[in-house]
């Protein structure tokens, strides 16, 4: 039977990995589900190896087909870039639903609040401080990952290895902050909605802040492997969308619950 197609598409190969995903998925939810009724984490753990694990090969498989057996072919990358679009929408649209509920509390608090924003009895940040220090580390990372794709353009394989580096040095050191900014944090999420808006939308933009951190890792690791080259290279693309993305979010955070919300 012949193997040739007349098509530019990827129709992909038998795959164990979304069965597995799913099912490592659900040890991961059951984990977590027992960890809060019963104090034991142990499940909840083995559900985060195994679906570590299987990410890591699932990616190593679109790795291999994208660089080495060249199936991503034009029509396939734009399904990509397309798809991830429409990812990046559905994030704004996940934020969104934050900055509702923070609006929503501030612009009249309730008697219970106060009739008053912050609620009495609720120090807010410095927004001057760390929060400040951290607007300029993400600008400044957003900065270095465009250097490091305008320098992957031009085929400058060290500059480009050099800004990636950068960046993801300037992302950690963002979530070194942020965790040091919750640990002095003179309130907690139970401390009214307050609490509850801050910790929740800020700690859902760290979570994605390290998410994108690994993202950019793992170019930096692909481009260090040469990987990438200055037509083909959607994988780094994507990371700097999402990275640029986690900019802007944290700009509107910095400025409505940092500044404006003290």
């Amino acid at each position: 039977m012949s193997t040739h197609k007349n098509h530019p598409f990827h129709l992909v190969d038998v795959s164990p990995w979304p069965i597995l995903g799913a099912l490592s998925a659900t040890i991961n939810l059951v984990g977590l589900i027992k960890w809060f009724h019963m104090y034991d984490n142990s499940l909840f753990l083995l559900g985060n190896v195994t679906m570590m694990m299987i990410m890591y090969q699932w990616w190593r498989d679109i790795t291999r087909e994208g660089t080495f057996q060249g199936l991503h072919t034009y029509p396939v990358t734009m399904g990509l870039r397309w798809g991830m679009i429409l990812f990046i929408t559905s994030e704004v649209l996940f934020f969104m639903s934050f900055f509702w509920a923070f609006f929503h509390s501030s612009l009249s608090p309730t008697i219970e609040l106060g009739m008053t924003w912050p609620p009495k009895g609720i120090t807010p940040f410095n927004p001057l401080q760390i929060p400040l220090l951290n607007t300029l580390i993400l600008l400044t990372s957003g900065l270095t990952v465009t250097w490091a794709h305008h320098s992957l353009m031009e085929n400058n394989h060290k500059q480009a290895l050099q800004g990636l580096a950068l960046t993801v040095t300037l992302g950690i050191y963002f979530t070194i902050l942020q965790a040091y900014e919750y640990v002095e944090a003179p309130f907690t999420i139970a401390d009214s909605v307050y609490g509850s808006t801050f910790f929740v939308a800020t700690g859902f933009h760290g979570l994605h802040v390290i998410i994108g951190t690994t993202f950019l890792l793992t170019c930096l690791a692909r481009h260090w492997f040469f990987h990438f080259s200055c037509t083909h290279h959607f994988g780094f693309e994507a990371a700097a969308w999402y990275w640029h993305f986690v900019d802007v979010v944290w700009l509107f955070l910095y400025i409505s619950i940092y500044w404006w919300g003290s």
